[in-house]
């Protein structure tokens, strides 16, 4: 199956990677359904190829019903959903010690809940199909651990284990799963930090001289992604990470 055959769902799809990845997968004629709190954000995609086949739909990965609304609507258009992006997330970072108790509960929300209001409400369908795809966003920081990012890497280390566990009991089921774990990229996942001193840090970093070595476009995760999705049906790669050449972490 091409990716001009694809069904695919991008949750988090208003803008970085998942924006990134849905015009790519519209270039190559996949048929979309588009999910962000951001509604404008995808209509503004949607304009941008009226060619393509995009459905958007307004939805907050924390809630439950509307995740589920978005899958819905995508069989009652599509017939099937051969691909789900679970990348909706948010990175604060704060030492342990500033005990940021909204920030967690955000996290756990957002980048765990979020990635388990995927599956539950598409794993139903793709059982049923007998074939399938989860993507889901985790990080290099789901691999490993900094000072100030030990709340933003647990979650991302919660994404590796559901993704993994989705494997190993849904594989029988013709259900591949991939984990992408980028590095640094330019993307508005710094706009989530609330420690002001250490988001316009990094942001600076990105406009230095040979930055590019250091941060990776959003296009070039699209890129990734796509290629897992264009996997044959027998090969699934189960993770992927992806860090500029200069990145030490």
């Amino acid at each position: 199956m091409s990716l001009q055959d694809k069904v695919v769902v991008i949750m988090g799809a208003s803008s970085g990677i998942g924006a990134a990845t849905a015009r790519l997968l519209a270039e190559r004629g996949a048929k979309l359904t588009l999910a962000a709190r951001r509604l404008a954000r995808l209509e503004e995609i949607k304009t941008a190829y009226p060619e393509a086949s995009i459905e958007t739909v307004e939805a907050d990965v924390t809630d439950m019903a509307a995740v589920q609304a978005v899958i819905d609507h995508t069989v009652a258009k599509f017939g099937r959903v051969d691909v789900l992006f679970n990348n909706a997330g948010i990175m604060p970072v704060n030492n342990l010690s500033e005990l940021a108790h909204q920030e967690w509960q955000q996290m756990l929300d957002i980048n765990v809940k979020g990635v388990l209001n995927g599956i539950a409400a598409a794993l139903p369908v793709m059982r049923k199909q007998k074939f399938g795809h989860v993507i889901s966003t985790s990080s290099v920081l789901g691999y490993e651990v900094l000072p100030g990012y030990a709340a933003y890497s647990g979650t991302k280390f919660a994404v590796r284990a559901i993704m993994e566990g989705l494997r190993e009991e849904e594989r029988q089921n013709g259900i591949k799963t991939t984990v992408i774990a980028p590095g640094s990229v330019k993307t508005e996942l710094f706009d989530s930090i609330n420690n002001e001193e250490v988001r316009e840090s990094l942001k600076e970093a990105q406009k230095q001289p040979g930055a590019e070595m250091m941060a990776l476009e959003p296009e070039e995760i699209a890129q990734a992604v796509a290629f897992v999705i264009d996997t044959p049906k027998n090969m699934a790669v189960n993770e992927m990470v992806i860090r500029p050449t200069g990145q030490e972490v």
